[in-house]
């Protein structure tokens, strides 16, 4: 064998060898990760269940309003034995009841500590010691826009038309019962609102007073005569102001005031009123003509 072939042999066992070699080094050699990031759904929030607690002390005896209660949100398994579970139904029912047992702040609200207005017995527990209830029928107006709670203290106004004939004194207005107090209300969705939102849109229906037996037959008669309408009194301001007189149309209305003139006869110690009314002749000018009925003031 010629030395030039045995030198090209050789060299081609090299070339296989380091070939071999390269090969060998990267299967060697630790390969990158590559990362795969995928789209995975975000876990459900776990489930909650709200329960009423007190949001701040109620002492026995106190006509709840709902901002006296709070939710604590709470999962299934840690609701407290006896606790009122937090549902629209039930928020709504909560207003207005009567707590039987005294509440710190953050207290535990269970069916035992609060007797609700639809509950047996609840009108016979709230009343004080001789007194009696008795429900008048109010609108949005009379029923001030839905803003009155139990336990407020309102003023009871009757509104009647006692002549139509007579501008100025025919329609009156007086309060017939002072510092009166709510010990209840019934209520209604507002025409307009929808079915199931049921914590807006309410305005009392039906509410239920607090009165003493004497001004019972007092209220009957005067839901017969007109309209009742209810003026809210300031939480502080827990005492009669007597009397705030009657109220006529002409009083409130000047234009009807011009239309009618009120004359005096004096005979000795007694005083006669003709109330005397205008009256439009064309262009004879004006004409008046008195009552038949004369108003003897004393």
């Amino acid at each position: 064998m010629s030395s030039t072939l045995r030198l090209s042999i050789i060299m081609v066992l090299l070339l296989a060898t380091a070939a071999l070699g390269l090969i060998a080094y990267n299967n060697l050699m630790p390969k990158p990760v590559v990362q795969v990031t995928e789209n995975t759904p975000a876990p459900p929030p776990a489930l909650t269940i709200g329960y009423f607690v007190a949001a701040r002390p109620l002492p026995a005896g106190t006509l709840a309003r709902e901002e006296d209660f709070t939710v604590r949100s709470v999962s299934p398994d840690r609701v407290p034995s006896g606790a009122i579970i937090d549902t629209p139904e039930v928020r709504i029912g909560l207003r207005g009841s009567l707590v039987r047992t005294f509440l710190d702040t953050g207290s535990l609200v269970t069916s035992q500590n609060v007797l609700r207005p639809r509950d047996r017995g609840f009108l016979a527990s709230v009343l004080a010691p001789g007194t009696r209830a008795i429900s008048i029928n109010v609108d949005a107006e009379s029923g001030v826009s839905g803003l009155i709670w139990p336990g407020d203290y309102v003023d009871v106004v009757l509104t009647q038309v006692i002549d139509k004939t007579d501008l100025t004194q025919g329609t009156l207005s007086e309060t017939v019962l002072h510092n009166v107090r709510i010990i209840a209300i019934d209520q209604e969705i507002v025409q307009g609102v929808p079915a199931n939102n049921a914590t807006a849109g309410k305005v009392a229906r039906t509410v239920s007073l607090q009165l003493a037996p004497e001004q019972v037959g007092k209220i009957t008669v005067a839901e017969h005569l007109g309209k009742l309408s209810l003026a809210i009194r300031a939480a502080v301001e827990q005492h009669d102001t007597g009397n705030t007189g009657t109220v006529f149309s002409g009083d409130v209305s000047p234009k009807i005031a011009r239309q009618t003139a009120i004359v005096k006869i004096y005979r000795g110690d007694k005083v006669t009123e003709y109330s005397v009314k205008k009256h439009d002749t064309g262009n004879t000018g004006t004409m008046f003509s008195a009552d038949v009925s004369p108003k003897i003031v004393h």
